[in-house]
């Protein structure tokens, strides 16, 4: 992705927590490629010019190194699916989110020249439980842990808020790549010929494509008018059952597999009710300002992950 795009067209300065991650090494590269300088938050020593040191559980992060910025924004968060939820794996969870959010809140709230804007992860399991019912970001949060989680992480980010900073919750859904992610792992069982659906297959899910995401969150960047929620996620959700079609044929594999709920829920416990369940979000805001995806189908967007 280039300026010509939806980047700011100056040479800006960006500081990025979760630099590591799927998002945000992937943002990082492209606002490094259109020229822009970006400092990667790392809980050790700084080990190169653009990395600043910082301590989410601590609570402590070097407010120097976000001075001059035009833009800080937080991925930093363990991921959802990558262990059982025990009662200590729910708590690094919420930790993870939640301390970093307030953090990195606190911190810019007290620069003399706070960036112009605060952008902070999110997800659309803020919505829990929908069924077959479309919801944007007017609709309230579910029940469960996921919704309460997404509710305690964006209410972190208040001291940027109350601070007059344009603060951005980006609540994605599944980003769709081969290098992170839910479709991480899913390209491999299907490249395998073990793919299939999950339970009855009927649940919605709400995808985006990684190239969207990090257009959409560059749009954000660009676009002084949003701020609150936005989401991030392709305009058309489809059911689990269409998605596993849709991998078949775009994989040109069968798709006879089915992990049928039972199973889920004894291999997986409390999160098989998120994989389990249909959330289906739609991008209001983002189409309402102006943001065209690039790949708004599930097809093309499992063939751009391929690539």
């Amino acid at each position: 992705m280039t300026q010509s795009d939806s980047a700011p067209v100056r040479r800006s300065r960006f500081a990025v927590a979760g630099a590591s991650g799927l998002i945000g090494s992937a943002l990082t590269r492209s606002l490094r490629a259109d020229g822009h300088d970006v400092v990667r938050l790392v809980r050790r020593e700084p080990a190169a010019p653009d990395e600043v040191r910082w301590d989410p559980e601590r609570g402590s992060v070097d407010a120097a190194g976000l001075s001059g910025c035009d833009a800080v924004l937080n991925f930093a968060a363990a991921g959802v699916g990558d262990h059982r939820w025990t009662d200590a794996y729910k708590k690094k969870l919420r930790d993870s989110r939640v301390l970093g959010t307030a953090t990195l809140a606190e911190a810019v709230a007290t620069l003399e020249q706070p960036p112009r804007v605060f952008v902070n992860g999110s997800a659309v399991g803020y919505y829990g439980d929908t069924g077959t019912r479309a919801v944007d970001e007017s609709a309230p949060p579910g029940d469960g842990f996921l919704p309460q989680l997404c509710v305690e992480w964006e209410e972190a980010a208040a001291p940027a808020q109350e601070a007059g900073i344009r603060t951005v919750f980006a609540r994605s859904g599944l980003v769709v790549s081969r290098g992170g992610g839910a479709w991480a792992r899913l390209f491999p069982l299907f490249l395998a010929g073990l793919g299939g659906r999950m339970g009855d297959g009927r649940q919605y899910w709400s995808y985006i494509a990684l190239h969207d995401e990090i257009a959409a969150l560059r749009h954000i960047l660009a676009t002084d008018e949003l701020a609150g929620p936005v989401n991030l996620t392709a305009p058309h959700p489809v059911t689990n059952g269409e998605l596993t079609a849709a991998m078949g044929r775009v994989l040109h594999r069968p798709t006879l597999f089915t992990a049928p709920a039972p199973a889920l829920r004894l291999v997986l416990g409390e999160m098989a009710g998120d994989v389990l369940g249909s959330t289906r979000a739609v991008p209001t805001r983002l189409l309402e300002s102006g943001f065209t995806f690039a790949f708004p189908g599930i097809e093309e967007t499992i063939r751009a992950a391929r690539r």
